[in-house]
């Protein structure tokens, strides 16, 4: 059983169990979440596609941790000109654990 919702703009394929990054929530670690915002949902091999959303569907997960994720480096230059630009960003994720859906 498996399910495609959507978190804070962007869409994940979740199911029971497994640990997701998504960009930073604003729930202390600990707190358990509820999502409704289903859009497909899989229940052994029966698929039921909203429009948008399922009706009555529910993704429950719990705050894991909060954390940075791997340094992504930008680097810009023009050649023959003398110019270069070095940048770097870290993300700031939220780690999450999805507990039931429903």
């Amino acid at each position: 059983m498996y399910a495609i919702v959507d978190i804070a703009g962007q869409q994940f394929k979740v199911e029971k169990g497994k640990k997701i990054f998504v960009n930073r929530l604003g729930a202390e670690p600990g707190t358990s979440l509820d999502f409704t915002t289903v859009l497909l949902l899989d229940q052994d091999g029966a698929v039921k596609v909203g429009s948008p959303y399922v009706d009555g569907a529910v993704v429950k997960a719990s705050v894991v941790d909060h954390l940075k994720g791997k340094k992504v480096i930008v680097f810009k230059k023009k050649r023959r000109k003398g110019y270069q630009k070095k940048n770097g960003h870290r993300q700031y994720l939220t780690e999450i654990l999805i507990d039931e859906i429903a």
